[in-house]
């Protein structure tokens, strides 16, 4: 299974994910950090990821060149200039553009709140995406 984890800043969120994936399903599969800079991408890679790739124009080529099973990450990644503005529209775009399942953890950051979301912790979201995924493997 190819799963792309993506995240920004220091990727304390995507180095939580990568850790839960790998405990959670340690046989046949392939994790992608994909940093937006390149501090997030080492973070995530350190976490356990299988291989990294930072910044704009390498995610975008990894996206139009690679079929993934499923991309993980916070809200913002969706939003043009989102996780403090460290996404571009680029970035955004390419995810929405991808053909794979995209688990987007709802945080309620940054002014963005979707109504009809449960006040999960974070611990709780991730466990929840983990489940899914291994449902589908």
């Amino acid at each position: 299974m190819k799963i792309a984890v993506i995240d920004a800043q220091g990727a304390g969120l995507g180095q939580t994910i990568i850790k839960e994936l790998i405990k959670e399903i340690p046989d046949n599969i392939d994790i992608t950090a994909l940093g937006i800079n390149s501090l997030a991408a080492s973070n995530m890679l350190k976490a356990g990821a299988t291989h990294s790739i930072s910044g704009e124009k390498p995610i975008c080529a990894f996206f139009k060149a690679n079929k993934i099973d499923c991309l993980i990450g916070p809200i913002g990644i969706i939003c043009s200039g989102g996780i403090n503005g460290e996404v571009t529209p680029s970035i955004s775009k390419a995810i929405f553009n991808m053909n794979c399942a995209k688990y987007i953890l709802p945080l309620q950051m940054h002014g963005i709140y979707i109504p009809g979301t449960r006040n999960l912790k974070i611990k709780d979201m991730i466990e929840e995406i983990v489940l899914d995924i291994k449902k589908n493997i």
